[in-house]
């Protein structure tokens, strides 16, 4: 209950401290290309449940039939505009409507697409018992995830095979030992205003 209510608390008087700042990026995503202002993609929360994800969108229209589920590097599909909402992660912004409707917390392992989840090992599976995040120490880790992929000959499977088992690990594990004050911490290193947390599992 403590959680939800510190997740709610402040994604509405972040939506509405935000909103200026949210009418001005949305006005520019439709004036750069006409096309939708938001990108509504399914992903997987709690339980195993599938939700649509609010973002900006960054890339052209259909982007997702032209290429595949992950970005990597200097992905085309992305705008002009796109990368640089991108490399502020002003884009995840409009996820705290999806904080505000219940289907995602302000600090929990990103949610992934179907197609990933269903990979997911017995163990792995264990992960959908929490409730998505807009961020997570995952994230932060990875946060030059796509330039990372780049460099990976097959980058969809070194996706599903060393950076999302790796991504789980850290959130189950701080998961264990979470609190509404590293959950603050979390959201404070996100935003680059304090260091990170350290990650589970490493020294």
């Amino acid at each position: 209950m403590a959680k939800r209510a510190f997740d709610l608390f402040w994604a509405l008087l972040g939506l509405v401290l935000l909103s200026p700042a949210l009418l001005v990026i949305a006005l520019a995503v439709k004036l750069e290309d006409r096309g939708p202002v938001f990108f509504r993609q399914v992903r997987i929360g709690r339980g195993g449940r599938p939700f649509r994800i609010w973002k900006f969108r960054t890339m052209g229209v259909d982007a997702e039939r032209q290429g595949r589920a992950i970005t990597v590097g200097q992905d085309p599909r992305i705008t002009r505009l796109g990368r640089h909402l991108r490399n502020a992660k002003l884009d995840e912004l409009p996820q705290l409507m999806n904080v505000v409707a219940g289907e995602m917390s302000l600090v929990g392992p990103r949610p992934e697409v179907p197609q990933f989840v269903a990979h997911y090992t017995d163990a792995q599976r264990v992960i959908l018992d929490l409730r998505p995040g807009i961020t997570d120490l995952a994230s932060i880790k990875y946060r030059h995830e796509s330039e990372l992929l780049a460099q990976a000959e097959r980058p969809d499977e070194a996706y599903l095979r060393v950076v999302l088992p790796d991504k789980i690990r850290i959130n189950l594990a701080y998961a264990a030992q979470a609190s509404l004050w590293s959950d603050f911490r979390v959201i404070l290193a996100t935003l680059g205003l304090a260091p990170a947390p350290r990650i589970p599992g490493t020294h």
